[in-house]
């Protein structure tokens, strides 16, 4: 297809009142947004909820490797050793918890 992977979908903001349930549809169908327009200028983006919950998932993880990197960069990194007494000590305390 391109530089792009997906089909970009355009619509006049008066068919969101018109055809509420075939741009519903296509969001579904295409996992993609709809561009609405209004006087030809774009105006708002519309996707369905399942789709907007997988992007919003995707950019909290793409900041956390970002930050990972950062941390790398900056050798604020831990040994293996320090990971799983962490781990280790964590799951004491859950443990413990429970026992409350």
């Amino acid at each position: 297809m391109g530089e792009f992977d997906f089909m970009i979908n355009i619509k006049p903001s008066a068919a969101i009142r018109k055809n509420y349930n075939e741009i519903s549809e296509l969001c579904r169908h295409t996992g993609e947004p709809v561009f609405l327009t209004k006087n030809g200028e774009g105006d708002l983006v519309v996707m369905d909820v399942e789709t907007f919950s997988r992007r919003e998932s995707l950019i909290k993880l793409k900041e956390k490797l970002m930050q990972s990197e950062i941390d790398i960069q900056k050798e604020r990194t831990y040994s293996v050793e320090e990971t799983a007494a962490a781990m280790r000590k964590a799951v004491a305390e859950a443990a413990d918890a429970r026992k409350e």
